[in-house]
């Protein structure tokens, strides 16, 4: 059956995004070196260097149809949509090529993207994102992407049916914390698999 997956990283402080995102910091300010493993995996990937972190990379993006993200995962635009020429931190060739769901209180059309990347922008419940989400996967699995309220949103409606959770050696001290807001339902995971490589630790969790 096809789940819902979480790919997240985090600083040893529980950070996933620092404060004031602007178009220098996607992730927002105080987070540099968040996601340096992940860079380095990908190009040790593209090398063809095997490791633990280029396997996790894998895993990650093994058997995903489309992925959900909120709106400043997306971009640093807020309010409404001055114009719609702001399409994605990632080019004219986003990594995805697949379907991307995007959490807005301010609507746009959805916008097709080279490599077969189109994102929708959706103030729908979460239920209702998912569902298409899943129709637009097409019996594969389908990723949160981000960012940490997103993610948050789903877990406490109990739909996140796995997290992985990489831990960088990084002290943030404010910004998003990835793991607060969400009651009970964090009880509902169970540590399953954890390993580390010299620059990260990786944790899956499972839903139980």
């Amino acid at each position: 059956m096809p789940k819902l997956r979480a790919h997240l990283t985090v600083s040893l402080d529980g950070f996933a995004a620092g404060t004031h995102q602007h178009l220098d910091a996607p992730f927002g300010d105080g987070v540099d070196g968040l996601h340096d493993w992940l860079f380095a995996a990908m190009e040790d990937r593209a090398d063809g260097k095997p490791g633990i972190d280029v396997d996790w990379l894998n895993r990650g993006e093994e058997n995903v149809g489309a992925t959900i993200m909120g709106r400043n995962m997306f971009g640093p635009v807020r309010g409404p949509w001055e114009d719609e020429s702001w399409t994605g931190w990632w080019g004219d060739n986003p990594p995805y090529h697949h379907d991307v769901f995007v959490h807005t209180h301010h609507l746009r059309p959805s916008l097709p993207m080279k490599g077969g990347t189109t994102f929708h922008f959706t103030d729908e419940p979460v239920e209702t994102v998912l569902r298409r989400a899943f129709e637009a996967a097409n019996g594969k699995d389908v990723r949160i992407g981000g960012g940490p309220a997103t993610f948050q949103q789903y877990v406490r409606a109990g739909l996140v049916d796995e997290v992985h959770l990489t831990l960088a050696p990084l002290l943030v001290g404010r910004g998003e914390r990835l793991l607060d807001n969400l009651g009970d339902a964090i009880a509902d995971y169970r540590v399953t698999e954890q390993i580390s490589s010299a620059a990260v630790t990786h944790t899956r969790l499972v839903r139980r």
